[in-house]
């Protein structure tokens, strides 16, 4: 008897796991997991609920790792759903729900995957599932807890594959090998509030961050690296909240984000950026504040084994032959790749955190098959 993963993904996406929510679904992954032999432990901290499950011995030195989260992102405007967002409902052969695509088919199919490959070929070897509930929030107490909580107990994967969505257009198109960095800076510009009809009594901030807004967004980064596409600064936000037109503002904000690749590190661009806010800050008398939050460093996992292994799997059960792609946000792949080597591959992401987001049903078994394969070529 096999695993059905359609029926898996729909019993999860019935699971209301909005971050930081479990909404059953860790709990009906340990249910099954456990009853096909796998050890269960959940690894939960800071009110997030995380799930470790393993097949096989603790610490064998080759132990094939699957990472994914059951958390969505809210429904939004649930009356613009032509569906039950949690309702799994099939039409059309598209099974609809919040975290259809991103990613409770990939956290079902790996399962199933996974549970299947144990009971009927049992390998010289462990295979690990991490699965987390906070990948769509802070990501602070998920798949860091439980790596933190791997480190402590000696369990080790020695290669990971995170099923997160990373096909653009046709199943079998793109593996995700790195990911660009991502940070966010948050600047405050404060000067002196005064009347606009004299500006020499006050000191306006606003010039200032003009200026300093733009030296960052017209700056070259770089021209781009063999694996990563050129790095982005974007301006997000300036604001003053200040609704006067006689009045010249005591502050003012305003928060960049930077998406950068190899060539950059998150340490590295803060100190260019406290540079030129410093600069400004001299040009123009105004103090300036800045504060930073590094979401992730960039990596990359060179072509190699791991790569070459997702690569023939999905040549055989698509027939296409994937681009090794670094482009996209940020994963929980970011984490991973101080544990062992990772890459990434799952579904067609067109509808995930969308209205009526939606997956293939044929799509979570053709998944499923792909990963299948990978866990027999790997301890072949």
């Amino acid at each position: 008897m096999t695993t059905d993963p359609a029926d898996l993904t729909a019993r999860l996406i019935r699971c209301p796991s909005v971050t930081p929510e479990e909404g059953g679904a860790l709990t009906l992954l340990e249910a099954e997991l456990s009853s096909a032999g796998f050890t269960c432990t959940r690894a939960d901290r800071g009110g997030v609920a995380n799930l470790l499950a393993r097949w096989g011995d603790k610490g064998h030195p080759r132990t094939f790792g699957f990472n994914g989260h059951t958390d969505v992102v809210p429904v939004g405007d649930a009356a613009a759903w032509t569906v039950d967002p949690f309702g799994a409902e099939i039409r059309g052969g598209l099974m609809y729900g919040r975290g259809a695509t991103d990613m409770k088919s990939g956290v079902a199919a790996f399962t199933a995957a996974a549970i299947d490959f144990v009971r009927d070929t049992p390998p010289d070897g462990a295979v690990i599932l991490t699965i987390t509930g906070d990948e769509e929030g802070d990501a602070i107490d998920g798949t860091s807890a439980l790596l933190d909580h791997m480190a402590r107990t000696g369990e080790a994967m020695t290669a990971c594959l995170v099923g997160e969505p990373t096909c653009p257009d046709e199943m079998g198109e793109m593996i995700k090998i790195g990911r660009r960095g991502s940070l966010s800076a948050w600047f405050t510009f404060t000067g002196v509030q005064g009347h606009s009809a004299y500006p020499h009594r006050a000191k306006n901030p606003l010039p200032a961050m003009a200026r300093l807004m733009d030296r960052l967004s017209s700056h070259t980064l770089d021209e781009g690296t063999d694996h990563f596409d050129a790095s982005t600064l974007a301006v997000v936000t300036m604001d003053t909240g200040n609704p006067a037109t006689n009045v010249i503002p005591a502050e003012c904000r305003a928060t960049v984000n930077i998406r950068f690749n190899d060539s950059h590190s998150g340490q590295g661009l803060t100190d260019w950026m406290r540079g030129m806010a410093d600069t400004v800050t001299q040009e123009t008398g105004i103090d300036i504040g800045m504060t930073v939050k590094i979401s992730g460093e960039s990596f990359l996992t060179p072509p190699g084994p791991l790569s070459d292994l997702v690569a023939a799997a999905v040549r055989a059960e698509t027939g296409r032959d994937p681009v090794l792609s670094t482009s996209g946000g940020t994963s929980d792949a970011r984490f991973i790749k101080d544990h062992c080597p990772v890459v990434e591959f799952g579904l067609v992401g067109k509808t995930m955190h969308q209205v009526d987001e939606c997956v293939p049903v044929a799509q979570i078994h053709q998944l499923k098959a792909i990963y299948a394969r990978i866990l027999r070529d790997y301890f072949a």
